[in-house]
């Protein structure tokens, strides 16, 4: 006889948009509840901590997720998990034997286990990079160990900062790391058309500090001075903090500063069109947990300089060029590098690309998170 299947609910939140902008976290949410909704082993269920969304989150989920119990404010329970044990899950989303608390807050579990997920250590390692609710999210995490949850974080680096940071016991941490996102089809006729350029440096994501995309534009400057033909797109909502962006783009020269093209967030088809068509993805960061962006770019055949912040030198390894952060020489440099491509040099880049993102899948996050439900349910039982 199969042993019974573990029931796991996971927290479907960041699922939730409200205008259609996905988070990275939304990303990894997606993937790998999708994933882990094929195991056999478990039983996987979804819930949500939100107001604004309490009418679309059961709409959103991907197949297999089943959704259960009623929406909760997020700001109410995270002021009172905070301080307590209440309210349980069970009282809002039924019985489980593991509850994931997907973006930093796992709620507390009278008769069964918690992991929390957490991406990165910003709000610790860059207070003045993050937004007031963020800040209160190293708290929450170590108010859920305090009650026994276990941890998981995309890369061994953020694990490691956990550990170090955070004082959490290094038993208690597992790093899993999140899959590459199914590569689109994009038109990259389409896309340059969106670019206005056949030839464009892309950067995808948040116009926000940790982007770290003023010195994205002060590398651009250098190259269009040379290449009259070559435009900076920059796709991405603008987020707190993006009057840096702004100014950096107004004091270049005006024939440069004409040929910067923020677009705003745009829609996955948009996006994947402007992916498809770039002569080179930037991703100039001074911080990341993981980096989904890069690895996106690499799916779609299209080459990557990055800088060398937090995982993305575990994440990218030899696969993409890597400068240290704040060296916009240095960044300029290795566009540059990257934009002179051509012929079986380009090939060979795009082929090690394509290779290094497909060696992310969300089968193997989603077993290495059954794994680590599996330790969290056995660690809730009595007399463990």
């Amino acid at each position: 006889m199969a042993p019974p299947r573990l029931r796991v609910a996971v927290d479907a939140t960041p699922l939730v948009t409200l205008g259609g902008q996905r988070s990275g976290v939304g990303t990894f949410v997606a993937g790998a509840l999708e994933a882990l909704a094929t195991r056999p082993e478990l039983d996987v269920v979804a819930y949500a901590l939100t107001f604004r969304g309490r009418k679309v989150w059961r709409h959103v989920l991907p197949p297999g997720a089943r959704p259960v119990g009623i929406a909760v404010p997020a700001r109410l329970v995270r002021a009172t998990w905070l301080r307590s044990s209440w309210p349980p899950l069970e009282l809002f989303a039924g019985r489980a034997d593991v509850a994931h608390g997907t973006n930093f807050v796992a709620p507390p579990v009278r008769r069964g286990g918690a992991v929390a997920t957490v991406h990165d250590l910003t709000p610790l390692r860059y207070p003045e990079l993050v937004e007031a609710d963020a800040a209160a999210y190293p708290s929450l995490v170590k108010a859920a160990v305090d009650r026994g949850a276990f941890v998981h974080t995309p890369s061994r680096y953020v694990a490691a900062e956990v550990v170090d940071l955070l004082g959490v016991p290094a038993e208690r941490v597992v790093a899993v790391a999140h899959g590459t996102p199914p590569s689109a089809s994009g038109d990259p006729v389409r896309g340059r058309a969106a670019a206005g350029a056949e030839r464009y440096v892309l950067a995808v994501g948040t116009v926000e500090p940790r982007k770290a995309y003023p010195d994205l534009v002060r590398a651009f400057s250098p190259l269009a001075a040379g290449d009259p033909g070559l435009r900076l797109v920059v796709a991405g909502r603008h987020g707190w903090g993006s009057e840096a962006f702004d100014a950096a783009v107004a004091a270049l020269p005006a024939d440069i500063r004409s040929r910067v093209r923020a677009t705003g967030w745009v829609p996955d088809g948009e996006r994947n069109d402007l992916l498809a068509g770039a002569a080179v993805l930037a991703y100039p960061s001074l911080y990341e947990g993981f980096g989904l962006p890069p690895l996106e770019a690499m799916a779609a055949g299209v080459p990557v300089v990055a800088t060398d912040a937090g995982s993305l030198s575990e994440v990218l390894g030899a696969a993409a060029p890597l400068v240290p952060v704040g060296d916009v020489d240095a960044l300029a440099e290795a566009l540059a590098g990257a934009l002179a491509l051509d012929g079986t040099g380009r090939e060979a880049v795009v082929a090690a690309g394509r290779a290094h993102a497909a060696s992310f899948t969300w089968e193997a996050c989603a077993a290495g998170l059954a794994a680590l439900y599996g330790r969290a349910a056995e660690a809730s039982m009595p007399g463990r």
